[in-house]
């Protein structure tokens, strides 16, 4: 539905208490749909909002432009993750859910990335998965001790995993609590990621609850 923002999304209502919801941010060429499953296994209870990129290229929906593959336009980069942030921010006041754990893969991690470090307080936690350093220059941020899992593969042929090693120590340097692991898979999400995810989430949801 389109009602009342830019994006195309999907909303599933939690199906249980006690479970943060879960932004669900897909890869290049996914849409609304791609990640519903994912979101459902990772987290069962969980509020599942899950939007369309915004920008094209050739036909594919994607949350940012890019120049070249690996070589983002962060201009581009910076204005669609303030157009993230806000559209989380009003469409949970409408829905009336809490700060959303952002589950992003590969472009949709990148974007969740950016957006931690441009509007910290959008999201509760994310796991990224296959994600790059999204800025090269990104303003200071202060993220608090957020919960972060950062999930490479040892044999991506896209996202070298000492890029995602840069950006995990970008994040712990702007004081997020961060869980990287490198898998032995490609870029593509396997069942290691379901299982590191899942348990991750698990963590999160027992120190939430613990601290509430």
């Amino acid at each position: 539905m389109t009602n009342e923002t830019p994006f195309v999304y999907r909303f599933v209502p939690a199906e249980g208490a006690g479970a943060p919801p879960l932004l669900l941010l897909h890869g290049t060429g996914g849409d609304e749909n791609d990640l519903l499953d994912l979101g459902r296994m990772l987290s069962p209870d969980s509020a599942l909002l899950s939007p369309r990129g915004r920008v094209l290229e050739n036909g594919m929906p994607r949350f940012f432009r890019r120049l070249a593959e690996g070589v983002f336009d962060e201009d581009d980069v910076r204005r669609r993750a303030v157009e993230l942030a806000d559209f989380v921010d009003a469409t949970r006041r409408r829905l009336g859910i809490g700060a959303p754990v952002a589950v992003g893969y590969s472009n949709g991690a990148n974007i969740a990335a950016a957006t931690m470090l441009l509007r910290p307080g959008t999201f509760s936690g994310a796991a990224l998965l296959r994600a790059m350093v999204p800025l090269s220059d990104p303003p200071p941020a202060q993220l608090g001790g957020m919960p972060v899992l950062i999930a490479s593969g040892q044999m991506d042929p896209i996202v070298p995993s000492s890029n995602s090693a840069k950006l995990a120590e970008m994040l712990l340097d702007a004081g997020a609590d961060v869980t990287y692991r490198t898998l032995p898979v490609g870029h593509q999400l396997s069942q290691a990621d379901l299982v590191l995810t899942r348990e991750w989430l698990e963590r999160v949801k027992k120190r939430t609850l613990q601290s509430a």
